[in-house]
């Protein structure tokens, strides 16, 4: 096998796309820092069982492993850097009031997510610390529309789910883990033949509720600017009356639905769905994610993780969302090569200091290597540094060529 081949899965960033990549990156983290949020850089490598604090045993798999040669204790690569900001927030920083953080960097995964994916994401997110109010969970879910908004204006469709409400149906039960995660996995397939032939010997009566709960899905229709919730949360309610937790859920459902935050995201669509269940051994509320016509998978997910830093000693609120830079970025419409300067290579004091002068303004000068006069990149050379005069200037190549004829 040639030596240049990279590992399936695995791709090198060529100059166009690295480019519009680190464009978005940079707006990105501008964007969160107008919002208050805090730049994190945590470490690529660290103690698997930090890297698996309320994740459970899917991201576990999802991990490169490794023994550390110091310690003899596992090491992991990050698969996903939510849970070193909340260490870095629970452990680190140790702040009563409410944190904002966000980070940008690259994760890891043992296989791809799906045949569309990445075994590299370069993941992109923020969370919030210390705040359990919805309107924490409001402002993400802003700064995550308006962050999928700077990939161009695109048709967004965000879906909601209480995701503990499947948990709190199935600890009515003496269900053992692996049976509680074959019910999850069946619940977010929405294949209620197995799910019912799964449950119907023992239980019944859960059976058909849970059948009901993946019917529990649809769009919501704005009315005045906002969503209109009552049709589904009426049909949630008779299907879930008897569950304590439920009148708290449908509060929280209907605010966000009537938030006025709809009306300055007038391209949303807004869909509830209760059956939902990704990232339910982490999510402990209200969970998100964020859809682009056309593209199957979500290009953004969120949603809140409550408590995951009493494992790093502290009890917090928390709630955030993350996404993948590459796949947004590849929304973003195809650019015309950025304008650029060309000008000769010389070892000339003055051209040197008009060049320098340039670069400090912000211009691309390219200078050309001697007998390379002809190739081109992705820069567009529309200017030129001529010597005219006495002097160096910078003229458009359409007048430089007149000057040279």
């Amino acid at each position: 096998m040639p030596r240049w081949l990279l590992p399936e899965g695995i791709a090198d960033v060529l100059p166009a796309e690295a480019r519009r990549i680190e464009d978005l990156r940079r707006k990105l983290l501008d964007l969160f820092q107008g919002y208050g949020y805090e730049l994190v850089i945590p470490p690529m490598i660290e103690h698997l069982d930090a890297l698996l604090v309320g994740a459970g045993r899917d991201l576990a798999r999802r991990m490169f492993q490794t023994v550390d040669q110091l310690s003899g204790r596992t090491l992991a690569v990050r698969a996903d850097m939510t849970p070193q900001v909340a260490r870095i927030d629970a452990h680190l920083l140790n702040r009563s009031h409410v944190v904002r953080l966000c980070y940008a960097g690259s994760v890891l995964h043992t296989r791809e997510h799906s045949v569309l994916g990445s075994r590299e994401p370069f993941q992109v997110g923020c969370e919030i610390y210390g705040h359990a109010g919805r309107e924490a969970d409001l402002e993400i879910m802003d700064l995550m529309v308006r962050a999928i908004g700077l990939a161009g204006e695109h048709s967004l469709r965000l879906d909601l789910c209480p995701v503990g409400i499947v948990g709190a149906l199935l600890d009515r039960y003496p269900l053992d883990s692996e049976r509680r995660e074959r019910v999850h996995e069946l619940m977010l397939a929405k294949n209620r033949p197995e799910l019912r032939t799964f449950l119907l010997p023992e239980y019944p009566e859960l059976a058909r509720t849970l059948c009901e709960v993946t019917a529990l899905y649809g769009d919501l229709q704005r009315k005045g600017g906002v969503f209109d919730a009552e049709a589904l949360l009426e049909r949630a309610s008779w299907v879930l009356s008897d569950l304590p937790a439920l009148p708290a859920v449908l509060d929280a459902m209907r605010s966000i639905a009537a938030s006025r935050l709809w009306e300055e995201h007038r391209g949303v669509r807004l869909s509830l769905d209760f059956a939902d269940m990704r990232g339910w051994q982490y999510h402990t509320g209200l969970t998100f994610a964020a859809y682009l016509e056309g593209h199957p998978l979500a290009i953004a997910r969120g949603g809140r993780y409550d408590n995951v830093g009493v494992s790093f000693g502290r009890s917090r609120a928390a709630t955030g969302f993350s996404l993948e830079l590459r796949e947004l970025a590849a929304w973003i419409p195809e650019a015309p090569a950025r304008a650029a300067i060309r000008a000769p290579w010389s070892d000339d004091r003055a051209l040197r200091r008009e060049i320098a002068a340039l670069r400090a303004r912000g211009e691309v000068v390219v200078q050309v290597m001697p007998g390379h006069e002809d190739e081109h990149d992705e820069f567009s050379c529309d200017r030129e540094l001529l010597y005219h005069g006495g002097r160096w200037e910078c003229v458009s190549r359409i007048a430089a060529d007149g000057r040279e004829d």
